[in-house]
């Protein structure tokens, strides 16, 4: 399935701009380019901009002669709309009997939607059963932000709401020049509403978010597997993990299908290895599967931003190993709260304030949590708010009043969280599953006496303690102004992989803060620390930072000429870039290419790490 691009105008003053890129006859996919991040949700992290993929089938006659119009599968959200619009008014003129499947509904999709009612007066929707009921819900309604925004900016009369096509179970629709649509809603806690359209006669499956990625490309298919594999795994840890068995029983369904490319809502489409990326899909969630902990994590979300919220803490739970069951409670049934209430280990709950009040959905689930909830178990709240924030008082209220012990400070964001913002939520996850898994294993030591010391006492966990490391500070930064976000860990698992040219290994535990700024591209410094001066870099880096910490406050630094981090008391120091990644178990190693480095002190020695055990570090 070829295709071949060409570039519409972009909009005034800004950097996206849309392509029209063929895909078979009569079949249209128009990509949406955004070089830079587009938004501040956790799933945008790797900031290596984005695509919003729609589809167009042009207008034309059934088999049987019947006349069809244009049909748009999965329009973008606002963000893109100056340039797509201008793209859509070439080709589909404003009287026609436009139809747009909505795969996708939130906010800002509806924003978009709004505009396609204005132009195109004979517009009609086609959604899933859930879908609908939110596009009820939010046509009208407006995204509240901060004075001076976009948001706050917005007036004007509404457009009424065009009619919908509900679809409440798997249905196939005949379109123009002899293609056929199957429409398959496939809702989970994170999008209710989502519903894939499979092109029959091409094999197209229309993914929506599902199998995408955050990353801007031109070319209308990956290169290879391994070109954007870490771009959709960062996307399934981000949102697929908190939901990973509603995610499985969709990959069920899909793998009947007779699939040839998989076009997903973000990135580039996946022909030739969209089978090794459902088999992905299921291994990657099989991880979560085997923990014998979880955090059942309750929202609802009116705009989007408590729903931000609660992806940001998810990926911080999950990357301790420690199982999320995510729950819509605006979606979700009566049995399948209580069963999580139940039995989780910790439970979340989060919610935006509508008017003074939190939505109904959640007050209900509040009160199931103080009926049925265990008081012996750690919760949090959450949410986001415009004016007031009364939801997430009445949360707190009656959760301490109940008798609940709370794992962290409520969470009080006033419209939406920045980059900062949701990377300390997501380390106050981290340190949540950190909790979770300390208590697991003085239960386990408790209950096995002995246990530990026989497993520091085996020859081989023994043997492997001798196994020595630098003893390094790993620091690195990322961004500017306000958006800059920076790391450290102390690192011992370091050694040299490379001549030509010059690299190294370093291992970064799944959990660690800073894991999350390591990806592939990301730089980083390695300050190697000197023998009988490395007691003062441990004592700063090792002692415990609070959510969203600087880790350099207080130190005076040098700056390599990368802009990364450098110790001047270090023996010498690396400047390298992230080139490849390798999950190893509760690790993930880096392979790490040199491009600047200095000795600091010709005269000094490398310090090491004398281990006991290679049970720990």
């Amino acid at each position: 399935m070829a295709a071949a691009g060409s570039v519409a105008p972009g909009s005034v003053g800004s950097d996206r701009r849309v392509l029209a890129l063929p895909i078979d006859a009569g079949l249209v996919c128009l990509r949406g380019l955004s070089p830079t991040r587009l938004r501040f949700e956790v799933e945008y992290g790797l900031e290596r901009g984005t695509t919003a993929n729609s589809f167009l089938f042009r207008p034309g006659s059934t088999a049987a002669g019947r006349s069809m119009p244009p049909v748009l599968v999965h329009p973008p959200g606002a963000s893109f709309a100056a340039p797509f619009l201008e793209r859509l008014e070439s080709l589909v003129p404003a009287d026609a009997a436009l139809k747009a499947v909505v795969g996708h509904v939130n906010p800002n999709r509806v924003a978009l939607l709004r505009k396609l009612a204005e132009r195109w007066p004979r517009l009609m929707l086609v959604a899933s059963n859930a879908g609908a009921r939110l596009l009820e819900q939010l046509w009208s309604q407006r995204r509240p932000g901060a004075p001076g925004s976009p948001e706050a900016a917005e007036g004007g009369d509404l457009p009424p709401l065009p009619p919908i096509d509900v679809v409440k179970h798997e249905v196939s629709r005949e379109l123009g020049g002899g293609h056929v649509l199957r429409l398959i809603p496939a809702p989970t806690p994170r999008w209710p509403g989502a519903l894939l359209a499979f092109e029959e006669s091409s094999g197209l499956l229309m993914s929506g978010k599902f199998f995408a990625a955050h990353l801007c490309s031109e070319a209308w298919a990956e290169a290879n597997r391994s070109s954007s594999e870490e771009d959709r795994r960062y996307f399934y840890d981000c949102l697929m993990a908190p939901m990973a068995r509603q995610v499985e029983s969709i990959v069920d369904r899909l793998e009947e299908l007779d699939i040839r490319t998989i076009a997903p809502g973000h990135g580039p489409a996946i022909s030739d290895s969209w089978r090794s990326l459902l088999a992905d899909y299921r291994r990657w969630g099989e991880a979560s599967d085997r923990s014998s902990l979880s955090v059942a994590l309750l929202f609802a979300s009116a705009y989007g931003n408590t729903a931000a919220i609660a992806d940001a803490l998810a990926q911080g739970v999950a990357r301790t190993g420690v199982r999320v069951e995510s729950i819509n409670c605006e979606f979700s049934e009566p049995e399948q709260l209580l069963e999580a209430i139940r039995t989780c280990d910790a439970l979340l709950i989060g919610s935006p304030t509508l008017g003074g009040h939190a939505p109904t959905p959640i007050v209900s689930a509040l009160g199931t949590v103080l009926a049925e909830g265990d008081r012996a178990k750690p919760v949090g709240v959450f949410g986001s708010f415009g004016w007031s924030g009364e939801a997430l008082d009445l949360l707190e209220n009656k959760l301490r009043d109940g008798g609940f012990q709370f794992a962290f400070e409520p969470i009080k964001v006033k419209f939406s969280p920045d980059a900062a913002r949701i990377k300390a939520i997501e380390e106050t996850g981290t340190g949540l599953g950190r909790q979770l898994r300390a208590a697991q294993r003085r239960s386990e030591r408790r209950a096995a006496s002995g246990g530990l010391q026989e497993s520091r006492s085996e020859p081989a966990i023994q043997a492997l303690g001798r196994v020595l490391g630098s003893l390094c500070v790993l620091t690195t930064a990322k961004g500017a102004g306000e958006s800059r976000l920076n790391g450290a860990m102390v690192a011992s698992w370091v050694s040299q992989a490379s001549f030509t040219p010059p690299g190294f290994t370093v291992a970064v535990a799944r959990d660690r803060a800073v894991e999350a700024l390591l990806h592939i591209g990301d730089r980083f410094a390695l300050n190697v620390l000197a023998a009988g001066r490395e007691s003062g870099p441990m004592r700063q880096f090792l002692k415990p930072f609070a959510p969203g910490a600087d880790r350099f406050a207080g130190l005076e630094l040098e700056e390599s000429p990368g802009g990364q981090p450098i110790l001047p008391e270090a023996l010498a120091w690396l400047e390298a870039t992230v080139k490849q990644r390798m999950e190893c178990g509760d690790h993930w190693l880096l392979y790490a290419q040199v491009e600047r480095g200095a000795v600091l002190d010709p005269a000094g020695t490398t310090a090491v790490h004398q281990r006991r055990s290679g049970e720990a570090y």
